[in-house]
């Protein structure tokens, strides 16, 4: 089978959406900088959104500093950028749909009521659901309704979803097995990733998602909803992980690599130049421009395995 990079070369639209809880750092940056010089390197077009959903921890002058942030290092955009926390009423149209389908169902169960049950285990917050409140009747939910705001639940079937990955391969996950049935609106009221995602990728025209691999089993679930929503599928390419020299996942919590203390260090083109080594599309540790990487770009050249940041980032003067 050929690599990604060989049968993928019509233009494209891709796409960059950060979370702006706190400033970005450089694991940001190189999902940023990967997905532009895919895109851009076959004349595509590249767009910004700015996944604010949860605007308690998301506030607005932290969106707007990451407009700042990516501006600082040449990259633009061919629309406005997107505020997730401007769209409730579309994501509440497409829920809405779901639940004309019979996808939909209030789901009344605590985090701890989750969490203590004896379900197959997805991680430190996530369980397979159980369907607990599945088959509610009418009557049931109206009385829970009382005390408790519920979440609603998207119905998934007991069904294989597969896909291929632009860099690691063929993927599959069965969907009541692997997942279960996933929230798209939490109790709170807030829009779940997987609806809002799934949405703003398919009404922007998103055909490419370059994204971490942290997020590879989010994909079925999302393919799934894209198909019942009838929308397109785009291609998915999950790039490797970025570690700091302890091999520790780089996060917003690690303050001496984000752009407050990089940006007095260092200029746009030592920090792109640095990251573009660092994922294999440099052969040596030097400054470079955003249009010469453009010129360089082959998926071919990106490494699979998770990178380590080289040591001039993480050595102090």
């Amino acid at each position: 089978m050929e690599p990604y990079c060989q049968t993928i070369r019509q233009p494209v639209t891709g796409r960059f959406a950060p979370t702006p809880s706190g400033r970005l750092h450089l694991g940001n940056l190189l999902c940023c900088l990967l997905a532009y010089l895919s895109v851009r390197s076959r004349g595509g077009r590249f767009l910004l959104r700015i996944e604010d959903l949860d605007v308690p921890r998301c506030p607005r002058k932290a969106g707007l500093q990451v407009l700042e942030d990516l501006s600082w290092f040449g990259f633009r955009w061919d629309e406005p950028p997107l505020f997730q926390s401007e769209r409730s009423a579309i994501y509440q149209r497409h829920l809405d749909a779901l639940q004309k389908k019979g996808l939909i169902y209030p789901c009344f169960c605590t985090r701890a009521q989750l969490m203590a049950s004896a379900a197959p285990n997805l991680g430190d917050t996530q369980v397979v659901y159980q369907r607990t409140c599945a088959h509610l009747s009418p009557r049931e939910a109206e009385r829970l309704a009382q005390t408790r705001r519920p979440a609603m639940r998207l119905r998934v079937p007991d069904e294989v979803v597969s896909f291929r990955d632009g860099l690691y391969g063929e993927q599959a996950e069965n969907l009541a097995t692997d997942c279960g049935d996933f929230i798209l609106r939490r109790s709170d009221g807030l829009f779940g990733y997987q609806l809002a995602v799934v949405v703003d990728d398919a009404l922007s025209g998103v055909s490419e998602v370059v994204r971490g691999r942290d997020i590879l089993s989010a994909t079925p679930r999302q393919i799934y909803l894209l198909r019942e929503l009838g929308y397109p599928v785009p291609q998915y390419v999950h790039i490797p992980l970025l570690m700091d020299a302890n091999g520790r996942r780089l996060a917003k919590r690690d303050r001496d690599l984000d752009l407050t203390a990089l940006s007095r260090r260092f200029t746009p083109q030592e920090l792109l130049g640095r990251l573009a080594f660092s994922a294999g599309l440099l052969p040596e540790e030097r400054p470079a421009t955003l249009e010469e990487l453009i010129r360089l770009f082959d998926w071919a050249k990106v490494l699979h395995e998770d990178l380590r940041l080289p040591a001039s980032l993480t050595a102090h003067d």
